[in-house]
């Protein structure tokens, strides 16, 4: 990663986060389980969420593959307490969503594809 990449990245994630305010967390992790650039609760281990988003990507791509339903573009995960959204960046890293049980996906979603255009650009 170039220095100054992960700061560029977090002013994308602050700006996810500000536009819609049933973020609650975010993270660009590489696909390897290696955080690059997150805003996580206080408390919150980076490693481990960078590692498990990383699996929910793997595990959604074999299961997408296995099943012929084509490349995977995003895997959620359903809580009682909100979502947690692992989507693909190019073939290069993941963002993790985590939003509140209230949220609107639709508007979710929006901001993901905006904030993964932006992220591009950085890497």
């Amino acid at each position: 990663m170039v220095p100054g990449k992960p700061a560029q990245i977090l002013e994308v994630l602050r700006s996810m986060k500000q536009d819609n305010p049933d973020i609650e967390a975010l993270a660009v992790v590489s696909l390897d389980g290696l955080p690059i650039s997150s805003l996580l609760p206080e408390g919150a281990e980076e490693d481990r969420i960078a590692a498990l988003s990383a699996t929910i990507l793997s595990l959604g791509d074999r299961a997408s593959e296995e099943l012929k339903k084509g490349k995977l573009e995003q895997a959620y995960v359903k809580g009682s307490e909100g979502y947690v959204l692992v989507t693909g960046i190019k073939d290069l890293a993941a963002l993790l969503v985590v939003t509140n049980k209230n949220a609107k996906l639709g508007l979710v979603m929006l901001g993901i594809k905006k904030g993964i255009t932006e992220i591009e650009k950085v890497l």
